[in-house]
């Protein structure tokens, strides 16, 4: 890999081209939004000053870092070596992006999606090569969390997953295997952590706090609601409907309507000060 290219400025976005540019790798940083690609940026730089303040790298090192760190609004500028997507959960979209990847770059080039709950094979199937395409899921927030899964899709070439999951060792992640299914490994395991803790809410169990507490005293590092206010109510949301609607509507991953309502308010959670918590 020599250059690196990461679509979507927000926090997943943001956190995988963090992860990049720190292990060396030039990285380009796209949205769509001009507003959301300065946050990206904005939050990578005050990502590298939290790890100088803390003594896990230098200025020095932060400087670099920022020196390989690029961005643009130009989808036809997406040329690089490895390009990886964190886009919105929608099928439709990540295949008109892949389709439009595929056509402005190298037949060299890999192309990565950071799907949460998409099967691969559904993602590539427009493509002309999908043995191209392989994917590479990180865990928010990227740049702390170790785990990547790497999942080949129907056609995925093993080379290509091999340079993918290589890859995602040269950031210093511990890489494994996950095979084709909706949600792969840890997405499937932890969406009743979520979908059960919703309906202990809508059935008046117990409420907000006393189920975090409850699951924090059990040994969990966060709560339910506060882990979904780290990583978006919205983004949450969105990969719960992806996995209900991929698993033939299977009652036990039906989706929250007190989620949904959260997402018809933009009560997005920490990003927008507002989620199942209220944030300063």
């Amino acid at each position: 890999m020599e250059t690196v290219a990461v679509i979507g400025a927000g926090v997943m976005g943001s956190g995988i081209a963090l992860c990049a540019i720190q292990s060396g790798y030039p990285t380009l940083l796209f949205d769509v939004n001009a507003e959301s690609l300065e946050k990206g940026v904005k939050h990578i730089q005050k990502q590298l000053a939290i790890a100088v303040e803390k003594g896990k790298t230098t200025q020095d090192k932060a400087d670099i870092a920022l020196q390989r760190l690029s961005s643009t609004t130009n989808k036809n500028q997406l040329i690089a070596s490895f390009i990886i997507e964190a886009v919105i959960e929608k099928l439709s979209v990540k295949q008109e992006l892949f389709t439009h990847l595929e056509s402005i770059n190298s037949p060299h080039t890999i192309l990565a999606t950071n799907t949460s709950s998409i099967p691969i094979t559904q993602i590539g199937a427009p493509l002309k090569h999908p043995e191209r395409l392989v994917g590479v899921h990180f865990f928010n927030p990227a740049h702390i969390m170790k785990l990547v899964e790497i999942i080949k899709g129907a056609a995925t070439s093993p080379d290509i997953a091999k340079a993918a999951f290589n890859w995602a060792l040269s950031l210093g992640k511990t890489a494994v295997y996950a095979e084709d299914a909706p949600g792969f490994i840890v997405n499937r395991v932890a969406r009743h952590y979520y979908v059960e803790s919703l309906k202990i809410l809508e059935e008046n169990v117990a409420d907000i706090p006393q189920i975090d507490n409850l699951l924090q005293a059990s040994g969990f590092k966060m709560g339910a609601f506060k882990l979904m206010d780290l990583i978006g109510v919205d983004t949450n949301f969105s990969v719960t409907s992806s996995m209900y609607q991929q698993f033939h509507y299977d009652p036990k991953f039906r989706p929250s309507r007190i989620q949904q309502q959260k997402v018809d308010a933009g009560h997005h959670g920490q990003k927008t000060k507002m989620g199942f918590y209220t944030y300063e």
